[in-house]
């Protein structure tokens, strides 16, 4: 993820560099810009429900970027020499998939994104088949353009005014993966976006090509659409995607669909005040109150609940959630990562081998602009 824009973008990265520098600990910084909530949206904010102290997560390793405990060598073996995100998914093949965001090489900058002329991509794709995480996650491969080069796996679009595509979620079913993206069309203030909306891209030969069909997705009209950032989860029978809107400070929804039927939204059920009912994207009822960024969710099976890691932006932390049914209620948000200790946090996605009593997580921070593997024992959450 990046904050370039059509004119001006690069000059607005250094700016808000400058502020980041002076107000680092303060607050969490945009998975694209280093994002500072405005004074309105601290205001907004609740005052959050006393809990008990929550397990705080530990740093296990990089996952990708430059830094101490540089494990896979990402800048030597694929011309990474930043990117953030890391959402993960079981692929079609029995791997785990790792789609990161906006990717820089040779001329990265050395802080934060970019800049543009840095081989930039929006978005590359590893694979890891590594079953013992105590040490970090290997990276065995990514999707290349040419040898020690990650490819850009899922293209821009011609049609529409567009600064990036990022990737948000994944899925697979027999002989087939899925990516829910979303299209960004404009960065506003910190935390802050427009997109022209998400879509599911599908892949049949294990990620190497991708395809983004038009007819699968969700148009982020007039900015009003509940499902432009998504978390997907296979659940009885179901894949259940819980959604957000563009930017940080909006709730969670919840729709679900059967798994043959993803790349259909008209096939999609949206949890109402009144339950499952197809086709009704507008009268979704949130399930998570805001603000909800970079939301990731996963059963975990020590819990016997629903998990859910995601930012709060207003309190610059990663926070935890649990629920014993995907529409709740969910409990309060409590903080895993303190901002205070990891400047520039986001973007916490669940690994999808880990759903016991420790779970593992990707986490972006960014400065600088990479990718780490943390560890939480889930058993301190309510």
């Amino acid at each position: 993820m990046t904050i370039l824009s059509a004119s001006g973008g690069r000059r607005r990265r250094a700016a808000w560099g400058i502020l980041l520098a002076v107000c680092v600990g303060l607050v969490a910084v945009a998975a694209w810009a280093p994002a500072r909530a405005r004074p309105a949206d601290r205001a907004r904010a609740q005052e959050p429900p006393r809990l008990s102290p929550a397990p705080r997560a530990e740093v296990v390793a990089l996952v990708a970027g430059q830094g101490d405990g540089d494990i896979n060598r990402t800048r030597d073996r694929f011309a990474v020499h930043a990117t953030d995100l890391g959402v993960m998914w079981h692929d079609s093949l029995g791997r785990v998939a790792i789609a990161f965001g906006d990717t820089f090489g040779e001329g990265w900058g050395g802080a934060g994104a970019g800049p543009a002329t840095a081989d930039w991509r929006f978005n590359t794709l590893a694979h890891s088949t590594d079953p013992d995480l105590r040490d970090g996650m290997h990276i065995d491969s990514m999707v290349t353009d040419r040898p020690g080069h990650a490819a850009q796996v899922l293209h821009g679009d011609a049609s529409a005014r567009e600064v990036t595509v990022i990737p948000t979620a994944g899925i697979s079913t027999p002989g087939r993966d899925f990516l829910f993206y979303m299209s960004v069309r404009e960065w506003g203030p910190p935390g802050r976006w427009e997109t022209n909306y998400a879509g599911l891209a599908f892949s049949d030969d294990g990620g190497l090509s991708w395809t983004k069909p038009s007819t699968a997705r969700w148009p982020d009209q007039g900015g009003g659409s509940r499902f432009q950032m998504g978390a997907l989860v296979r659940r009885e029978g179901y894949v259940h995607l819980f959604g957000t809107p563009s930017g940080r400070f909006g709730d969670a929804h919840l729709a679900r669909v059967l798994p043959e039927r993803l790349l259909e939204p008209a096939a999609y059920e949206y949890w109402t005040a009144s339950g499952w009912r197809t086709g009704a994207q507008d009268d979704a009822v949130a399930v998570m109150p805001g603000p909800v960024g970079e939301l990731s969710v996963q059963y975990n099976t020590h819990l016997g609940k629903w998990l859910a890691l995601h930012l709060d932006e207003t309190r610059a932390a990663v926070v935890a959630r649990t629920a014993t049914h995907p529409a709740g209620p969910w409990s309060a948000g409590q903080v895993v990562v303190d901002g205070a200790e990891h400047p520039g946090l986001y973007g916490a996605f669940l690994h999808p081998a880990t759903t016991g009593a420790e779970v593992r997580f990707t986490m972006s921070r960014w400065d600088p602009y990479h990718v780490i593997l943390m560890r939480l024992d889930v058993g301190g959450l309510a």
